[in-house]
């Protein structure tokens, strides 16, 4: 691609954005008296008493002036200075100790006055009119609109690895205002589609070609030594799983591989494998794993140019897996897609935890086996003389690239069957830019295409680089990246192309199928009959698990799972059984569950029943756990004879993401449950309130230091509200585990017990996790619910909803308790909703 072609195109791209963005306005009508706020003479009277002495217009001390505040608050600075005000009537800064000081009374209704105003302000501040403003595709949206518009996995390129970092609006990935576009993003989105397009449909022709490695398996760092002196680099071994602190063989590559494959293919990979030492006579402790299971070998991507070979990297999707054998060495075959320069790297996944701390205990535990001890980190002697577990390959053989019969799945998507036709090459890229902008194309549209070909044919380009130049000006494209609505800004409800939009994205995160797109060509599509017959046909599809991952990420805050892990030292089997997929995947089970039966909501806050794997099985110390394997995989099994599990307060998934990592909190979780399942977020705390100091001795509860900093009545009020939601969770740890007593902070036996009762503000008490679960379900279901379809309504329409919404949300759960609560229920009222349905 030569440097005109990259000015006319980034002019090209920067134009249509440009033209692309509008301003929204509203006329606001003019009233002749407006009517005095609701607490208005609450603050005034409160501000005059205790306040103005010192900051009226003309003391104004400290360069606070109150004379001239007053409610409701119609400016930013307004809304700042009431927040100043909260802080210091909080912290008892002010009035200063020498002045009259307010009564707790006073105190309360000034900061609750004015947190209700704050509230109000930023409601109307933030407001989109109930209006979804255009928003772009989101980094999530972004790379599986491409893999489902190409029809291939895209994840391999790491097109967003270089995006800005997304913003979260109260934890949805989707909402237009957050999802801000830069220069820097727009030049992203070109150098993404540049990369997709040559790696995938640019790439030069290649008969496929044969690698045969079976030497010079060369490991690094602490392994090179041992492998040199015991085996003359004769195999490839592999001695723990990928994501240990030390990385000692944690990555196999091939040393005579390293510039990777020649261009991008499917390329079948053949490893002579076997696995060593499973039934190994040293402790089993050691190593941290479960040798009753079969290793597994598994395959991801590698480049030398994107970071050390022998670490991990941000590119490394897991490509293909299989199981070991123990007998003898045998041929595992394997099938992958590998991008231009990348090569084979070999994990074991479910190898031993960290080795180097194994091999050190080995050599000082067992020394007397050995002809030669040694100590530290050495392995030669147990790798000539020991049972040191590990998978050793000893040959390896690659071939591609593979040929596609009928063509690549990229050109078909772009040409079609014929291939590129350079008498058809308009039609064929109307016809592909159509299914990208998920619309019919404009004139205008056409013409944008038009031009750049021929602009790119009339500067010498050989035709099918011009039509491969244009594909990218139609992937930089305004609406291919934006979900942009065709409907009228005068008009309310949405056309059909643009609700056909909607719902593919709110339930598959893709462009609309064909026999979506022809409901909406027909017209169809507007009828809530047919609408509620295409929500359901989506939900059935498997695609739909896009869906139930997205929301869950949003809804439960499971993307942050991670942000902040637990010390490797008081949790390993977080890392060593790779924990987070597991705790993901039983939410995203136990939903689809209730979607495909349309179960009742209520389960969400106390089921006899979750979906486990062997791993949580043992973490929930279930029967189970020693029946399961691992190729079991999930299975639903029965909480019955427990009362430590049921519903999403006892998935370890949310016990770990309203967790810090390193301990639990009440008022940290007390918050995730109001937020997130009751949806009535506590204000913020003022922002000079001192964090509550661990207690180092053992000595104390937080439950006992949380009634101290709670003494306070202006605290009291929050506190009284968040803590009791919160104290009932203390039974679980940071990463979900059961426990009746406190660790230790010095790690000397066990610390003071757990204590979850509580009593919640409305008078309802509770005695431990199970009793507070039937107080939600008994009191709460309804705001549950309520809280539920909002954040459908929120994740699906990419807005936060707002009070004019509510009232339509009301009527949405009316329908909903008259159908026993039903999930699919509720997704499909959410989905045929006017708010839905609504710009």
């Amino acid at each position: 691609m030569n440097t005109r072609f990259n000015e006319i195109f980034s002019m090209s791209v920067l134009r249509a954005v440009c033209g692309f963005v509008f301003c929204l306005s509203w006329l606001v009508p003019c009233s002749a008296a407006e009517p005095q706020h609701r607490h208005a003479s609450t603050v005034n009277r409160l501000l005059k008493k205790y306040c103005l002495d010192c900051h009226d217009v003309a003391t104004a001390d400290g360069e606070r002036e109150f004379e001239t505040f007053s409610l409701p608050l119609k400016s930013e600075q307004q809304l700042i200075t009431a927040d100043g005000v909260i802080d210091q009537v909080t912290l008892r800064k002010m009035p200063p100790e020498e002045s009259v000081q307010p009564t707790d009374e006073e105190r309360l209704a000034l900061i609750g006055a004015l947190r209700d105003s704050i509230q109000e302000a930023r409601s109307q501040f933030e407001s989109t009119g109930s209006r979804t403003i255009m928003r772009r595709l989101s980094n999530r949206e972004y790379e599986n609109t491409l893999a489902t518009l190409f029809d291939r996995r895209v994840d391999t390129l790491g097109l967003t690895a270089d995006f800005p970092k997304e913003e979260t609006s109260q934890h949805m990935d989707n909402i237009g205002e957050s999802l801000v576009t830069s220069g820097f993003l727009l030049d992203q989105y070109f150098q993404a589609a540049s990369r997709l397009v040559e790696a995938r449909l640019g790439k030069p022709e290649m008969k496929p070609k044969s690698w045969h490695f079976k030497d010079n398996f060369k490991q690094y760092e602490e392994l090179s030594g041992a492998h040199r002196s015991v085996f003359k680099y004769r195999y490839l071994c592999l001695y723990e799983q990928p994501n240990t602190d030390t990385r000692q063989g944690g990555y196999g590559h091939i040393e005579d591989f390293l510039d990777g494959v020649p261009v991008s293919g499917l390329y079948d990979i053949q490893v002579q494998a076997q696995a060593l030492h499973r039934d190994t006579h040293y402790d089993p402790k050691i190593f941290r794993i479960d040798f009753s299971e079969p290793f597994q070998l598994a395959v991801v991507t590698g480049d030398v140019k994107k970071g050390h070979i022998h670490y991990p990297q941000a590119i490394e999707p897991i490509l293909a897996s299989t199981v070991v054998p123990d007998d003898k060495p045998e041929w595992l075959k394997f099938r992958v897609w590998l991008e231009a320069g990348q090569t084979p790297r070999f994990i074991f996944p479910n190898g031993p935890y960290e080795s180097r701390a194994s091999v050190i205990t080995l050599n000082k535990r067992y020394k007397d086996e050995f002809k030669n001890p040694e100590t530290g980190v050495r392995r030669s002697a147990l790798l000539r003389e020991g049972e040191l577990p590990h998978i050793r390959i000893s040959e390896i053989k690659i071939n591609g690239p593979l040929p596609e019969p009928g063509g690549s799945k990229e050109e078909l998507a772009v040409f079609g069957k014929e291939g590129f036709q350079e008498a058809h090459a308009l039609d064929q890229l109307y016809r592909f830019a159509k299914m990208a902008y998920r619309r019919p194309l404009n004139e205008s549209d056409q013409q944008r295409i038009k031009t750049l070909y021929e602009k790119r044919l009339s500067e010498q380009a050989p035709p099918r680089q011009a039509a491969l130049d244009t594909v990218k000006l139609i992937l930089c494209s305004p609406s291919f990246l934006y979900l942009s609505e065709i409907t009228p800004e005068e008009e309310l409800e949405l056309h059909p192309y643009d609700l056909a939009s909607r719902l593919s994205y709110a339930l598959w995160t893709a462009p609309p199928d064909a026999e979506l797109f022809a409901a909406a060509a027909s017209g169809q599509l507007k009828n809530k009959e047919e609408l509620q017959k295409q929500i359901r046909r989506l939900l059935k599809d498997p695609r739909s698990d896009e869906f139930v991952n997205g929301f869950l990420d949003s809804w439960l805050n499971l993307r942050a799972m991670g942000d902040q892990p637990p010390p490797r030292r008081a949790a390993w089997e977080y890392y060593a059984k790779n924990l987070p997929e597991s705790m993901k995947q039983e939410a995203r089970l136990f939903f689809r569950s209730l979607l495909d039966e349309n179960g009742s909501v209520e389960k969400f806050l106390d089921a006899d029943y979750t979906f486990v794997d062997k791993k949580l099985a043992h973490l929930y110390q279930l029967p189970e756990k020693d029946k399961m394997r691992l190729k079991d995989g999930f299975q639903r099994v029965s909480l019955s004879g427990t009362k430590h599990r049921g519903g999403l307060l006892g998935m370890a998934g949310v016990l770990t993401v309203s967790a810090n990592g390193v301990d639990t909190s009440p008022v940290t979780r007390g918050v995730y449950v109001l937020e997130n399942l009751l949806g009535s977020p506590p204000p913020p705390p003022p922002d000079e309130v001192p964090a509550i100091e661990a207690d180092v001795s053992g000595a104390t509860t937080i439950r006992e230091r949380l009634l101290k900093h709670s003494q306070d009545q202006t605290c009291y009020v929050c506190h009284r509200n968040i803590d009791p939601h919160g104290h009932a969770l203390e039974s679980f740890d940071p990463i979900g585990r059961w426990r009746e007593k406190y660790p230790h902070p010095r790690g000397k036996g066990s610390g003071p017990k757990v204590d979850p009762t509580g009593k919640l503000p409305s008078g309802e008490s509770f005695k431990d996790f199970e009793s507070f679960k039937q107080v939600l379900l008994e009191n709460r279901l309804d705001k549950f619910t309520h809280c539920l379809i909002e954040k459908l309504l929120t994740y699906s329409t990419g807005r936060q909803m707002e009070r004019s919404d509510q009232y339509e949300i009301e009527d949405i759960l009316k329908r909903v308790k008259a159908e026993d609560y039903g999930l699919e229920t509720i997704v499909i009222e959410v989905m045929t909703s006017r708010i839905f349905r609504s710009r």
